[in-house]
This record gives structure tokens, sequence and C-alpha cells, in this order.
């Protein structure tokens, strides 16, 4: 999938690029060269198709709780609160507990597809090459390295924000106090921010990685004869 963006970095930022129009040059097409304008225009739809597509599958309600690839369980630390607590019948705190984790990191997701944006339009030639030629999961290691520190700064306010909107600090606040006044167990205090923010960003490169795969390993996810002509090269 990012191997679209790639190549849209690619087109716009550096077409003039000897050794791109090599690579330009080598496109399998019917009629002729693919001309830039038409490359440029083939990976777009390919972003939207691809990006939008997948991530924008998590910024919905449920689109990490419901989601077995994405889904936030509790950190090691909590696991032990969770499990006592059903044990003594609080079973339904527990569960509301868990899904609020996921509530927040679905209400952060959409602050992820400028940053994508960003990064697309900082990519190098030779980014845009090895993510073309590189590894299944090139186009996803580029990004992580590209966002994940911009994305965790704009993640950790909005899970912030988000906790207190659904309530979540106050369902762990009572879940950790019932937890911690129990007899022969060891108070904890997790930074439930810090730890659900980290796990957003998992869901999202994950999510991420999923198009990519499809993109490199199945002709039928190229949508357009375009697209097909240009993901041909890495085949």
């Amino acid at each position: 999938m990012i191997k679209k963006i790639v190549l849209i970095a690619l087109i716009i930022s550096v077409s003039a690029c000897a050794e791109l129009q090599q690579v330009v040059n080598q496109l399998p097409t019917s009629g002729g060269a693919l001309t830039n304008a038409q490359i440029g225009n083939g990976l777009k739809e390919a972003l939207n198709n691809g990006i939008t597509k997948q991530v924008s599958k998590l910024a919905v309600k449920d689109g990490f709780f419901k989601n077995e690839l994405t889904k936030i369980l509790l950190p090691e630390e909590l696991q032990k609160v969770d499990n006592t607590l059903r044990k003594i019948g609080l079973s339904k705190v527990a569960d509301e507990g868990l899904k609020v984790l996921n509530r927040a990191a679905e209400d952060a997701v959409s602050e992820a597809f400028p940053i994508f944006v960003d990064a697309i339009k900082g990519m190098s030639f030779n980014d845009a090459k090895n993510i073309l030629l590189g590894d299944k999961n090139a186009a996803t290691n580029y990004l992580k390295g590209a966002t994940s520190q911009a994305l965790t700064q704009k993640f950790t306010p909005i899970i912030q924000n988000s906790f207190q909107k659904v309530g979540a600090d106050k369902i762990w606040a009572n879940l950790i106090t019932k937890y911690n006044t129990l007899p022969l167990t060891k108070d904890v205090n997790p930074d439930l921010t810090q730890y659900v923010t980290g796990e957003a960003l998992k869901g999202v490169y994950t999510m991420v990685e999923v198009e990519e795969k499809e993109i490199r390993e199945k002709v039928s996810s190229r949508t357009s004869t375009l697209l097909k002509q240009v993901f041909a090269l890495q085949d």
C-alpha cells in the first residue's frame, strides 16, 4: 500500500531525476510510456484506497475493540487486576474498563492522516526506491520511522481527553481503588495514557501493513489498470 505512497512522493518530488525516469521507462504499458501525471494520479488513487481503506477502519466505534488484529488488551500489571475483579463478581466493571481503553484509541486515529501526508512529502528518492524494491513491509517500516514521534505527540493529549470524555479515568480509578483495597494484593498505578498511546500506534501500523501486503501480493487489490502497471515493476 505505502508503495503507492512512496511513488506519489517519487513522481511529485523527484520526477526530474534521471534514475527515476529509468524506472518509469521500465513500467509495462500497452499504449506507450506512462507520463508522470498518469503515475501521480494512479498513485493518489492507491493512497486513497490504502490509508483511507485500512486506517479509517480504526477511527470508528469498535474499530479497535472488535478488530482482533488491533484490539487493545490490558497491560501486564492490570491483567491481575482484571482477573481478581472477575473472581469477586465484578466482571461487568472489568469489561467496561477494557472497552474504554479501546474507545480512547479510536478517538485518536483520525489525527494520523495529515501526519502520514507530511511523511510522504518528506520522502527522499532513496527512501522511495528502497520501499519500491524492498521487503514486504518496507513501506510500513518507513512510516514507523517517519511518523511515530509525531503520532505519539498528537495521540497523547487526545487519549487523555478521551479518557475524561468516556469516563475511563473514573472507571479505572474505581477499578484500581477496588483492587488496591483487597487483602494480599500489591498496589498498582500504571500510566494508562502512555500505554494506550503505544497500543494505538501499533494498531495503526498493523493496518498499514495489512494493505501493503495486499497491494504487493494480490494483483486483484490493484484497483485500476494504472496501478497494475506501476506495481508490476516489483513483481
